[in-house]
């Protein structure tokens, strides 16, 4: 049999449901390979996404998942909801039962798409738990499954080991940098956190400062920002790849743009800065969806405002530098948000996040139950 998925999150995270469906023999094929096969239709019809800054082309095609018709036993979405809710449309058309893991985050911006979702989605699987009650409001069959980065975040990294792996010498106070995954990120972010780093540094010679660089950067791009700081007088910067989870739970500070490693982060229990810069467009645009108060995961799961968020023109070296030298400083700042991220971390369920999203399509796709491997 076969379930077919496309995919809107990290590998892990869809490693992680993948691996569990197939230990009762359920083929899970990821949607990355959509744009390497030959696209043939679903039921007649192509399925293809324009997204704004490229143009993405996504087809769905037919597999011998089902011998009666030939189409899935199921389709399962995840994230991307300006291809997925138009694939959505296009499965239930043919007939194919539709799960969304990880579903829209209606709850932060363009809350007219649930109409979309109770009309075109078969079960939604919460990865929040006040995912439940929006869904159920609007009538979307629900299941809170938990996060998938409970699956995926070690739970076993403390901050010595995590040390011991950056090479961090004892003694030393470890400030970390993690300026986001995109080149506009880098570009917008990394130069006021160069700028903090100058800054803390001359405060107290124990600090170091790690950069995780995320694999989608470009090294040259970081390289040269870094040049023209340490040509400015700041200190030196380690950079590492690979290395992300130790970078979050080593850091005695992180600085930190906006986004899901937000939230890996306060699994792993770091202390941290949020940060983000936009274009006015953007920026202008964001404001006329946005519902909730916050953008860090951290606070929106908290409801409340659990770590700061320096946003726009207000995320200068001076004020990031301010922002993390209180974490720093004062033991009740770092304990207040570490007591705060053990809370979240109950809040998102607890792991297993996988196989229990697994088992939920098989129920949706008439498939035989998993083994259970426990």
């Amino acid at each position: 049999m076969l379930i077919e998925t496309t995919l809107g999150l990290t590998r892990p995270m869809m490693d992680a449901t993948a691996d569990a469906a197939a230990k009762s023999g359920v083929f899970v094929e990821v949607g990355e390979n959509y744009g390497r096969r030959p696209a043939e239709q679903l039921n007649g019809a192509a399925i293809r996404a324009g997204l704004i800054g490229e143009l993405v082309h996504l087809s769905a095609y037919n597999a011998p998942a089902n011998e009666e018709n030939g189409r899935p036993l199921a389709i399962v979405l995840i994230d991307f909801p300006e291809f997925n809710l138009r694939l959505a449309r296009q499965a239930r058309r043919a007939g194919v039962p539709v799960v969304y893991f990880i579903p829209p985050q209606l709850w932060a911006w363009r809350r007219g798409r649930l109409r979309q979702m109770a009309r075109r989605v078969t079960r939604v699987l919460a990865a929040f738990p006040f995912e439940k009650s929006l869904y159920e409001g609007a009538g979307v069959p629900v299941e809170f499954v938990g996060h998938p980065l409970l699956d995926v975040v070690p739970s076993d990294l403390d901050p010595a080991k995590a040390r011991g792996r950056l090479g961090v010498e004892e003694g030393r106070v470890v400030v970390g940098l993690l300026p986001g995954s995109r080149k506009q990120e880098i570009s917008r972010l990394l130069p006021p956190m160069l700028d903090a780093a100058a800054r803390l540094a001359g405060a107290d010679g124990r600090r170091c400062f790690v950069l995780g660089l995320a694999a989608s950067v470009q090294r040259e791009q970081v390289t040269a920002l870094l040049e023209r700081a340490a040509k400015a007088g700041g200190p030196p910067i380690e950079v590492v790849e690979g290395l992300t989870y130790e970078v979050m739970a080593g850091a005695h500070a992180l600085l930190i743009a906006s986004g899901t490693a937000t939230l890996e982060a306060a699994l792993l229990g770091a202390p941290m800065v949020v940060c983000y810069r936009v274009s006015r467009l953007t920026e202008l645009m964001a404001r006329a969806l946005k519902r909730s108060r916050w953008i860090s995961l951290p606070n929106i799961i908290a409801g409340r405002g659990a770590v700061p968020e320096i946003l726009q023109d207000d995320v200068t070296g001076a004020r990031l530098a301010r922002e993390t030298e209180h974490l720093l400083v004062d033991p009740v700042a770092a304990t207040a948000q570490r007591a705060a991220f053990t809370e979240l971390g109950s809040r998102l369920g607890r792991p297993g996040v996988g196989e229990r999203a697994a088992r939920a399509v098989l129920k949706v796709a008439g498939a035989s139950t998993l083994v259970d491997t426990r």
